[in-house]
Order: C-alpha cells, then sequence, then structure tokens
C-alpha cells in the first residue's frame, strides 16, 4: 500500500485528494521527482531535490519553503522502525496550486508518495531488452521535470507494437530523450548522448556518464541522429526505476543484433557495484 504525505499527515494513499481548483488537473502545471530508495536509504536524494528546485523555478512556482521540508518528510519516514528496510519510491509532487499570476504560481500545494508497489526488473526482463516507439516532436521544455506527460504518451496508443516507451525524435532527426529516461546509442566505440541542453538533466545519466568516463569508455555528448540507429551497435536508456536497461528495437529499427549487448551490460554492472557511492 502506497503512503502519502499531505496536509501535514502521512495517509494512505486513497484517503488523499486534490481540489478539482488546483493547476495540476486544470492546467497539468507541477513538477515531480522520482527517488529510488533501496532497503531504506534513498539513492542520489541530494541530487534529485536539487533537480525539483531547477523544475519548480522553471515552472514558475513559489516553492522555496516546499523544497527545505520534502527531505525533512522523506527521513522522517524512513526513519520509523516499520520503514527501515523499505525497498520502493519516494515521489514528490509541487502543484500549481489554485493561483496563475501571470505564469507564476505563488501558492503552490505539495504531496509526497511512498510506494513500495513498484515493478523491480527481473534478468529475464533485462535479457529480452526493450522496444521504443518514435515520438516525432521535440519536447518542450525538457529542463523541466513536469507532470504533463500527454504528448509523450499519444504515440503509443497509436502503436500496433507493445513499446515499453516513446523516443523523442526533433523534426530535424535529432533523438533526444525517451519518455521517462535518457537514451544512449553505442556506435564506433563510443557512447553517444544527447547534450544536458536539449535534454532534462537525469540522474542516473550523470552517473553512467560519470563512470563510463572513469572506466575507459570514450563518451560523446551529441544527439544521436534518427539514421545512426540502423548502424548503431547498440542502445540503452537510464532512469530511476530502469536503471541501465538495452533498447533492442527503435519503431521498425533493430538495434545492432536485436538482443541485449555487452556495453549496456557493462554498464549496468558498474552501476550496482558502485551505488554506495550515491546512497544517502
Amino acid at each position: 500500500m502506497a503512503v502519502c504525505f499531505y496536509n501535514e499527515e502521512y495517509r494512505p494513499i486513497s484517503e488523499c485528494a486534490l481540489p478539482l481548483t488546483d493547476l495540476a488537473i486544470q492546467r497539468g502545471v507541477g513538477a515531480f521527482e522520482s527517488i529510488r530508495v533501496y532497503e531504506g536509504r534513498p539513492f542520489a536524494l541530494s541530487l534529485h531535490l536539487e533537480r525539483l528546485a531547477l523544475s519548480a523555478d522553471g515552472a514558475g512556482i513559489a516553492a522555496e519553503d516546499i523544497l527545505a521540508r520534502i527531505p525533512l518528510i522523506a527521513r522522517e519516514w524512513l526513519s520509523r522502525e516499520e520503514n527501515k528496510k523499505f525497498d520502493g519510491i519516494i515521489k514528490p509532487y509541487i502543484t500549481g496550486g489554485d493561483i496563475n499570476d501571470g505564469g507564476k504560481f505563488p501558492k503552490p500545494r505539495f504531496f509526497v508518495v511512498f510506494d513500495s508497489d513498484i515493478h523491480k526488473i527481473s534478468e529475464e526482463e533485462r535479457q529480452n531488452g526493450v522496444e521504443l516507439e518514435p515520438n516525432r516532436v521535440a519536447r518542450p521544455y525538457p529542463s523541466i521535470k513536469s507532470t504533463n506527460y500527454l504528448f509523450g504518451f499519444i504515440p503509443l496508443s497509436k502503436s500496433d507494437r507493445n513499446n515499453f516507451e516513446t523516443l523523442y525524435i526533433t523534426p530535424e532527426g535529432e533523438i533526444t530523450e525517451a519518455l521517462s529516461s535518457n537514451f544512449f546509442m553505442c556506435k564506433g566505440g563510443k557512447l553517444i548522448t544527447a547534450p544536458e541542453s536539449k535534454v532534462l538533466k537525469g540522474v542516473t545519466r550523470e552517473i553512467i556518464l560519470t563512470l563510463a568516463r572513469e572506466n575507459g569508455f570514450s563518451v560523446e555528448e551529441r544527439c544521436p541522429l534518427e539514421n545512426e540507429l540502423a548502424e548503431a551497435d547498440e542502445a540503452f536508456i537510464t532512469g530511476s526505476l530502469k536503471e541501465v536497461r538495452s533498447v533492442v528495437r527503435v519503431g521498425k529499427i533493430k538495434i545492432g543484433n536485436g538482443k541485449p549487448g555487452p556495453v549496456a551490460q557493462a554498464m549496468h554492472h558498474l552501476f550496482i557495484k558502485n551505488m554506495e557511492r550515491w546512497m544517502e
């Protein structure tokens, strides 16, 4: 059962509700984070909350007081005896509230979800990899982790394949990121991924880039091109819940031999091996 901190109480999520006047409901105004917790220890909590602050500020949400409280709320809940082995995810949300002052939102609401009922990826799933559906638009304001994912979901509903999520590809053919992941292409001995200026600053992305450089991988921060997909040796996505997952197909294009490759496997191994460095 998921628990939610809302209106100064930790309660079952089924007992929590936003007013219909909240701009998160009326206009999709809101920012959030997904913070993985392993056996009661948050992973990269500080980095996630730094990004949440940037998202709220970019969205015009006045959230300074809320942001100061979130780590205290998370740690208080995790410190309880029954939660010391919590294995799941913490998701803080900051909404637009009821007031729109010319694109600024001075009275936001917030809530924090603690959920252990998450899908933990099996070894079999990792060995199968995932398929992505092309989404041929540029993601608006990618540096803001907004609650509004609608335009990323639409291509999934029109596809006849069982795709994992969508992949943003600009009209110029640049691959930026996936619906809720960062994207890496492996080609010519290099890891290629879109620069931070064009995508959400992925926490797992930054960790993977750090580990790759520390371990002798060649990294190129540029947007991979759609016409390079057929030439790629492999590809993978990164994210808080996914960690590292191989991509075996994008639309009709098979990546490499259509199976997870050794680079993704190596990066996931390095991620698991070095997790302690980012545990808080």
